[in-house]
């Protein structure tokens, strides 16, 4: 599909066509063993190594809207995202994400955050290419 063809796509179409690319990008990730799932395991994952990190997606439902700590989880992901470049993307369905980045066991509990990594044959390079430092 061209960017001309998504520019005149209908605003409900092309939501659709954004969600079905991103279930593409989690189960081929999930397939190489390049994911990272859960708030505290992201977090550890960004702080060690955020040049990692391709993308994080995060996802909220109505029924944690109202979870503080939670909110105060993600206030601080978002921003070590940011100070990182690290894209976001929110998801609003955490039960469909749960269910791809799940198990054959079932899906995971706490998929509220979401981590696409580089492919392992690129750890210990930053985005550039080069060495990264050995702390």
């Amino acid at each position: 599909m061209t960017l001309e063809e998504v520019l005149i796509q209908k605003p409900a179409e092309r939501a659709q066509c954004t969600g079905k690319a991103l279930e593409e990008v989690l189960v081929s990730a999930k397939d190489n063993e390049s994911l990272t799932v859960g708030v505290y395991e992201c977090a550890k994952v960004m702080n060690l190594d955020p040049d990692s990190v391709s993308f994080c997606v995060l996802a909220m439902d109505e029924e944690f809207q109202c979870d503080i700590a939670l909110q105060i989880h993600f206030t601080l992901i978002q921003s070590f995202c940011f100070d990182n470049d690290i894209s976001i993307v929110r998801v609003s369905d955490m039960q469909r994400l749960a269910e791809l980045v799940g198990d054959k066991a079932g899906p995971l509990e706490d998929s509220h955050c979401v981590l696409i990594t580089n492919p392992a044959d690129g750890l210990g390079r930053t985005r550039s290419g080069e060495a990264a430092p050995v702390l």
